[in-house]
């Protein structure tokens, strides 16, 4: 008997269908629900990059749907993982290059909401207000540190 393992790296890609062509329905495709744009905010804004950050997040996501939110995120290139340098058991999450792209989408949902209702966090709401190129400028950096910081541990 002959059993083929398959690894991350070797396992197919499942193309996923569409409910529509429409980019916006796949960007909510993508995304899901508001877990997973709370995950990229702490990722983008706060530094979370692991499991037990996400947990303590104010908005206090249950495990199962904080488990379930990265998978999708994983699957749609969005974030990815590599183990931790620290302990080998546990995974850092790091965003890539499409899920750093969506900072100035998260940045206008911000100011958006932040226009039409009673926001906390005004701090971050009056930084992005004042100037938008630098605060995204200053995410992307920050994003670009993570990621050679990163690359040098493994």
């Amino acid at each position: 008997m002959q059993v083929t393992i398959w690894y991350c790296e070797n396992m197919p890609q499942k193309r996923q269908t569409r409910r529509s062509g429409c980019p916006l329905n796949a960007s909510v495709e993508m995304l899901g629900d508001r877990w997973s744009l709370l995950i990229i905010r702490d990722m983008m804004v706060g530094g979370s990059r692991t499991y037990k950050e996400f947990l303590s997040s104010d908005e206090k996501i249950a495990t199962n749907i904080l488990a379930n939110r990265l998978r999708k995120l994983i699957s749609n290139g969005i974030i990815t993982t590599e183990p931790d340098p620290s302990d080998g058991r546990k995974q850092i999450y790091l965003l890539t290059e499409k899920g750093i792209d969506l900072a100035p989408v998260l940045t206008e949902m911000v100011l958006w909401a932040a226009g039409h209702e009673d926001t906390g966090n005004q701090a971050l709401v009056r930084l992005m207000q004042k100037d938008k190129a630098q605060f995204l400028a200053a995410v992307r950096k920050r994003w670009a540190d993570r990621l050679s910081q990163s690359s040098a541990n493994t």
